[in-house]
């Protein structure tokens, strides 16, 4: 094995130039979020508006945010070019529209250029990269001539839209029609740049910790919440994979912009023994970062037990659960990658290499307990990768999101 270990800092987004496009919608008062959320990963951000945009949110607000002032009116003398409305899309590398109204979406889909925001769009879809996120009311959605301004739209070339989440809505009814949430519209963004490394490709991938049950209302489990496998099953679909996540118990969010994950869930260590055996007849990478229980009882109680009188103590007898990596490694074809994942407490180097040879695995991803700020339930993570080439690589404390692309960067 080779000692040494390469260092890698990763990061998104940096010096990517967004235009953001706000229309007269409600949800327009998320954007400021959204604004911060892209400046702090390292983007440059211009906005242009519609008139009615800025009812929602203030242009000091827009441009104290984005650091530049704010296209809003095609006439304005404040204007640094006398066509804002082309030279915005020569200057960013993808727009985003949201929120995009019915109103927007109809005058986009028809060519309608009347505005500061409109006039942007049409000089920017034919040449760059733009997402749209549609905004209104469930019954403006269902419209006939919006679905069909929207299908317009979703043929061309440089275009995506985004599908409305359900949910409450301004009006104080519910159904289709909110804008997704600014982490997913990041989430979208950042798809539109990741490099396209698994495009045609099937990635498993296990999230999360099993519950082993005892009787109907205990079980035997871990502190894993699933962040890690849902940031590697999100880095794997921005790259153009086709995802299959398997879940056990957990409490992330996940965001899935483009429908490219699927989701089964498989809450003990034999359901997902099952659901991976099956899925990784048709996978060309898994990525196992679940933390399967190796004991289960052996028995589970039909009713809940019950303390007896005078009781001190409870015996549980416990036995070995199916080994899903071992058995994912001793069937893996040629044209197959295995990647698991060691949380380690002690020896932490020499358990990783074992169980990546034992297993078969062609990686193995470290966490170390010892690591502040690494680990189970947090938004950051360190690890070490060993190959099973001898390499190795450290991937420094970062978000789970970013050491999602530093290890699959490290093992496709």
């Amino acid at each position: 094995m080779n000692s040494s270990i390469a260092s890698v800092t990763v990061t998104r987004l940096s010096n990517k130039h967004i235009l953001l496009g706000i229309s007269g919608g409600i949800a327009a008062y998320k954007i400021p979020e959204l604004i911060r959320s892209l400046v702090k990963a390292g983007a440059e951000v211009r906005v242009a508006t519609s008139r009615h945009a800025l009812e929602f949110v203030t242009p000091l607000t827009l441009q104290t945010l984005s650091g530049h002032p704010v296209y809003s009116d095609v006439f304005a003398s404040v204007n640094a070019h006398a066509t804002e409305h082309i030279s915005l899309p020569e200057w960013c590398d993808m727009m985003l529209v949201a929120p995009a109204t019915a109103n927007v979406l109809a005058k986009t889909a028809a060519g309608i250029a009347d505005d500061a925001l409109t006039t942007t769009i049409c000089s920017c879809v034919a040449r760059k990269p733009v997402i749209v996120a549609p905004a209104m009311n469930d019954k403006m959605w269902e419209n006939p001539a919006v679905q069909q301004a929207v299908a317009t739209i979703r043929a061309w070339r440089n275009v995506q839209v985004l599908d409305p989440d359900s949910g409450p809505l301004a009006c104080g009814t519910s159904g289709k029609g909110r804008m997704p949430e600014p982490a997913e519209l990041q989430e979208a963004v950042e798809y539109a740049f990741a490099p396209q490394t698994l495009c045609g490709k099937r990635v498993l991938v296990t999230a999360g910790g099993t519950q082993e049950k005892i009787d109907p209302v205990r079980f035997i489990s871990n502190y894993s919440t699933g962040k890690m496998g849902f940031a590697l099953a999100q880095a794997c679909a921005r790259r153009g994979a086709e995802v299959t996540l398997v879940c056990g118990a957990v409490t992330a969010s996940l965001h899935d912009p483009f429908h490219r994950i699927r989701r089964i869930n498989a809450l003990s260590a034999q359901e997902m023994y099952e659901a991976c055996t099956r899925e990784w007849q048709k996978a060309d990478l898994a990525v196992l970062s679940a933390a399967v229980a190796d004991f289960a009882p052996e028995q589970t109680a039909a009713e809940k037990i019950k303390k007896q009188p005078g009781q001190t103590a409870m015996s549980l007898s416990l036995s070995l659960t199916p080994d899903i990596a071992r058995t994912l490694g001793e069937t893996k074809r040629a044209d197959q990658k295995l990647v698991g994942f060691a949380l380690e407490s002690e020896h932490e180097k020499e358990n990783a290499l074992r169980k990546l040879e034992r297993k078969h695995m062609d990686a193995i991803v470290l966490n170390s307990l010892r690591d502040e700020g690494a680990g189970f339930g947090t938004d950051t993570n360190c690890v070490t990768v060993f190959r099973a080439d001898g390499s190795s690589l450290s991937l420094p404390l970062q978000s789970k999101s970013v050491i999602a692309d530093g290890i699959i960067d490290s093992v496709i």
